[in-house]
């Protein structure tokens, strides 16, 4: 583990440690790169992840401050959200309208003849190719839907469709890298990748969007808190 990612883990862990809620500031730069024996650049890294993610606020000249959310929310992040959309960019490979099949039409809740939209597109993170998406949408919803808008802000242009996001429901699976996959990242038939399947979700249950992600850089972190229930029924013998 770097340097900057194991002081960003270290520091989130004893922000989540501390119940004082009169604990309101971590120490200086100077002090932490002197605990931790690194560099004042190396904090900075940790510190700019944490602000990223909405944990700690510096304010210069006067310290560095742990959001009060910090301690009371779950916390995911990961190798994309930790982003800032000025660090992502998007190229469009292919976009077109097909009939939903029976899975498509159970989770949109279409009829047979209602069309959607499929897009395919590559991410680009700090210029590197890092990600292939292939979504779909309902285009009942988003009959404007086009390049322009996949290769910006695809949750900006359904919020300007006066939609409100509710939630996202994600899952993960391990993979190995096929041979489409590999020429649109370049990269190596075969090298370990991640799936990140996911469907947004919007006010009221109803779900605007299902995407399938390959990610050869993926990373995530979760701080949430221990299930006591959870763990009794998996220790229970039915």
């Amino acid at each position: 583990m770097k340097k900057k990612d194991f002081v960003t883990q270290d520091l989130l862990s004893k922000i989540y440690q501390q119940h004082d809620p009169a604990q309101r500031k971590l120490p200086p730069e100077r002090q932490l790169a002197e605990e931790y024996g690194v560099s004042r650049f190396t904090i900075r890294q940790a510190l700019e992840k944490l602000v990223s993610i909405g944990v700690v606020n510096v304010v210069q000249g006067s310290g560095i401050y742990i959001s009060e959310r910090a301690r009371t929310n779950p916390l995911v992040y990961n190798s994309i959200t930790e982003k800032r959309f000025d660090q992502i960019g998007f190229k469009l490979i292919s976009l077109h309208k097909k009939l939903p099949d029976k899975d498509e039409r159970q989770v949109f809740g279409l009829a047979a003849d209602a069309w959607i939209w499929r897009f395919c597109r590559v991410r680009y993170v700090d210029n590197a190719r890092t990600q292939i998406e292939v979504s779909k949408l309902p285009v009942a919803d988003f009959p404007d839907l086009n390049q322009h808008i996949i290769e910006s802000s695809l949750q900006k242009y359904v919020l300007s469709r006066g939609f409100r996001i509710s939630h996202l429901l994600t899952s993960y699976q391990a993979i190995a890298v096929n041979k489409e996959q590999a020429a649109l990242l370049a990269c190596k038939k075969g090298i370990p990748a991640m799936q990140i399947n996911s469907r947004g979700i919007l006010e009221g249950g109803r779900v605007f969007e299902i995407s399938e992600v390959v990610d050869i850089h993926y990373n995530c972190t979760y701080v949430i808190p221990f299930n006591h229930d959870s763990l009794t029924f998996r220790q229970s013998t039915g």
